[in-house]
């Protein structure tokens, strides 16, 4: 038999290189799944990878290439939900979706999956093709549809999981869109005082020779720096940026920045509770529909979207493969607030756990909720406290050196 090299990712989520033997691909993809391994690329011998239909073969084609969306991918969802509850057999209504859909990457991407399933594949495997498209999490609801027969319902849940994802992301965004605007508009005033007001005013204090107030000469050795070492500064904005994006791309910077934003003032504490309503929902999902307890925690760790959580989950997950419980270790975790421990007692002892997380999950959203609409109010006091001392420093740095001058020239005129 053949031998073939594959890239993948075991139950915990690592990414794992191997060579194995096998008939084709796909019966590698299914001797591999069995194992608890999900495939992300298999390749014949030490050749090229094979490449899904039409991913191009320059950078530019690549770059320039349109992507499929996150809407794309939920309207997916409900759409085949729809088609396969009708009975439509799954080739034709990926044929159908194929030449409805307007995205050009989706097109191509579905393609690929009829290709695939005609190839042998499951639609899980093909799936796992792109991950750059279906969640790790998405693909492992997909495989238990297609063990358990649920595959229509596993489409369904999948579509109302994104549709939350995406209410509680633009949540966040609108929440936050008010405090950035008024935080860009006083940099932008800040920067335009530095350089064009305050230097006017310092030839003017210059042409009386008076000794100036501290403040001042604060303000104007800070609004020189800034006139002269403007290229620098936006030299070391850009290097500060790449920087901490190269940062936050490395497993270590991505854990201390998640962990980070967990404990910014105000919004630290919606942060959380977005993402552990998250996680309450997709372990919900995953349990209603016989996905096991560990290799649960194990793709819902996936989905939250914050490292260090994450992190907790997992520890979580090794708990309970220890063959402790789930409520020892949400307790150990110390994510949870005892409201939510209670719950996960009530639900582990009733034997209704997916059912106590689900309330959770609610819970946690319309405590999200209640949190961003009040976002704006609990700003504002800082941002207006900000303003105030921003405003008294400029008044006391410009305009007090005026009124002692305007001071002198009485004296002088007296």
């Amino acid at each position: 038999m053949p031998s073939y090299k594959y890239r993948a990712r075991d139950r915990a989520g690592k990414e794992i290189l191997g060579v194995e033997e096998g008939e084709n691909e796909g019966a590698l993809a299914k001797a591999l799944m069995a194992k608890g391994i999900t495939p992300l690329e298999i390749k014949a011998g030490g050749g090229a990878a094979k490449k899904p239909a039409g991913s191009g073969n320059g950078f530019f084609r690549n770059f320039f290439k349109e992507k499929p969306k996150h809407e794309d991918i939920l309207l997916f969802f409900r759409q085949i939900y729809t088609l396969i509850r009708a009975g439509v057999p799954i080739m034709r209504a990926l044929t159908g979706l194929q030449e409805s859909s307007g995205n050009k990457g989706m097109k191509e991407i579905l393609q690929d999956l009829r290709e695939s399933l005609d190839s042998g594949r499951d639609l899980s495997a093909s799936m796992a093709r792109h991950p750059q498209c279906f969640s790790l999490f998405s693909i492992n609801m997909i495989r238990v549809g297609e063990m358990t027969g649920m595959l229509e319902e596993i489409f369904l849940r999948l579509f109302h999981h994104m549709e939350f994802e995406r209410f509680m992301r633009e949540q966040v965004k609108s929440a936050l869109r008010y405090p950035s605007f008024v935080v860009i508009a006083m940099g932008i005033a800040i920067v335009i005082v530095n350089v064009m007001v305050i230097p006017a005013f310092a030839k003017v204090f210059d042409s009386f020779g008076a000794d100036l107030p501290f403040v001042t000469k604060m303000l104007i050795n800070f609004s020189n720096f800034m006139v002269v070492s403007w290229p620098y500064l936006l030299v070391g904005v850009g290097c500060a940026i790449y920087f901490f994006k190269t940062w936050i791309g490395t497993t270590k910077g991505r854990y201390s920045w998640d962990k980070f934003k967990l404990r910014i003032p105000i919004a630290g504490k919606i942060v959380t509770k977005a993402t552990l309503s998250r996680f309450a929902r997709s372990f919900a999902l995953a349990s209603q529909s016989g996905v096991p307890v560990i290799q649960a925690l194990s793709n819902v760790a996936q989905t939250v979207d914050n490292a260090f959580i994450a992190d907790k989950i997992e520890n979580m997950r090794n708990g309970v493969e220890r063959g402790e419980s789930v409520l020892r270790n949400a307790i150990a975790s110390g994510i949870f607030t005892p409201v939510v421990i209670q719950m996960i007692a009530v639900g582990e002892e009733a034997g209704s756990l997916d059912d106590m997380l689900q309330e959770v999950a609610e819970m946690y959203q319309r405590e999200v909720e209640y949190e961003l609409k009040s976002l704006s109010q609990q700003i504002e006091p800082i941002l207006i406290v900000f303003l105030g001392v921003l405003v008294l420093i400029l008044a006391l740095g410009i305009f007090l050196p005026m009124w002692n001058l305007g001071q002198l020239a009485k004296g002088g005129g007296a």
